[in-house]
């Protein structure tokens, strides 16, 4: 295994720059993600490090060599698609002996690392059959221990499960997350799926435009974002966002929520808000953290409001109801156990130390 490293790293089409001077270390056996929405630059980063698209400036290390100008093959890495791109007049055993085979290894190596890989992914059965006779989380597996057998010092992954239902990427998720454990090899994995990126990383990379916004761990990004963006991109269902302004006294500062109640600030905050008094701001808090009342006296804490429900998504677990505060739709997580319905009215408290206060100008958290 190896680190990546980037410095300063730019890219450019017809004049173009859509990768900003990306800077990230990352380290022996880390599983990194880079997150974003369509046409962050993700995809173009990995490809870049892959040596399929050259940078436009900057540097890209794998370990201590430098590989601007190393072809893609001598990079000691290894890269799975989306699109499983598998030879359909192969078997399985073939397509994954062969880049062995370019490489002139002997026939018992390849057997010996192709019996190992499929072992580890549970395909051993599969070997004599050929790509149209699997499903597509049994392609992807087949993919991934092509690349198993060449021991790189780097994987790279461009949105392997995509193209997968959603009960077989969580379960792909999984086999990939344990490939990590068992190998510990670098892992440098691109999606578009927040959840994936929070159950699969160790460190998350979000992107914005070409830009890093912001890395960290998943606990970091879903509990400390720096910016809306990030606050916003991660967490499912995704944070609320309310307009408000930041009222000084009598007492602490208080949020008043536009076309919503006034909620006091926490007492640990109050100094670090301050200087942000009689300014419009953005409130952001996750659903989870703006609930209804368990407990009688609750009503009474001062961080307590009534909304009237205008609709409800019941998701087993919990149920998520959606009011409007100004304009802006907001959503609470609230017990499933009591039964509600459109046009009830709820009581919710707000979990302010939580909060999170978003300059509009500059989009950073204050």
């Amino acid at each position: 295994m190896a680190s990546v490293v980037l410095k300063d790293v730019r890219k450019s089409f017809d004049r173009a720059e859509v990768v900003h001077g990306i800077s990230l270390d990352i380290a022996h056996g880390e599983f990194i993600v880079l997150v974003g929405p369509s046409g962050c630059g993700k995809s173009t980063v990995l490809r870049i490090i892959a040596g399929l698209e050259d940078a436009t400036a900057g540097e890209i290390y794998i370990g201590e060599r430098k590989v601007n100008d190393v072809q893609p093959m001598d990079r000691d890495i290894a890269m799975v698609f989306q699109t499983y791109a598998l030879y359909p007049h192969m078997t399985v055993f073939n397509n994954m002996a062969y880049g062995l085979k370019l490489r002139g290894y002997s026939r018992a190596d390849i057997r010996a690392a192709v019996e190992e890989a499929a072992g580890i992914l549970n395909i051993t059965e599969l070997l004599a059959r050929k790509p149209s006779q699997l499903s597509g989380g049994q392609r992807q597996r087949v993919a991934m221990g092509r690349c198993i057998v060449r021991k790189p010092q780097v994987f790279l992954f461009d949105e392997p499960l995509s193209n997968l239902d959603a009960k077989l990427r969580v379960q792909m998720r999984m086999e990939i997350k344990k490939l990590h454990e068992r190998l510990q090899t670098t892992i440098v994995y691109v999606t578009h799926d927040q959840v994936e990126a929070m159950t699969l990383a160790d460190r998350i990379v979000v992107l914005n435009a070409g830009n890093i916004e912001q890395v960290g761990s998943p606990g970091d990004l879903y509990n400390h974002p720096l910016s809306g963006f990030v606050a916003g991109f991660i967490g499912s269902p995704a944070m609320n966002f309310i307009g408000c302004r930041l009222l000084d006294g009598p007492g602490a500062p208080a949020v008043q929520l536009n076309g919503g109640p006034r909620l006091p600030v926490p007492a640990d905050r109050e100094e670090r808000y301050r200087p942000y008094v009689g300014r419009e701001m953005r409130f952001g808090l996750r659903p989870e953290h703006l609930t209804d009342q368990q407990h009688p006296h609750a009503a009474a804490s001062p961080a307590s409001f009534s909304a009237r429900i205008e609709a409800i998504e019941p998701t087993g677990m919990d149920t998520i109801v959606y009011f409007t505060m100004d304009t802006t739709l907001v959503a609470a997580r609230v017990s499933p156990e009591v039964v509600r319905r459109a046009g009830d009215t709820v009581t919710l408290t707000a979990a302010m130390h939580h909060m999170h206060l978003i300059d509009p100008a500059t989009d950073k958290v204050v």
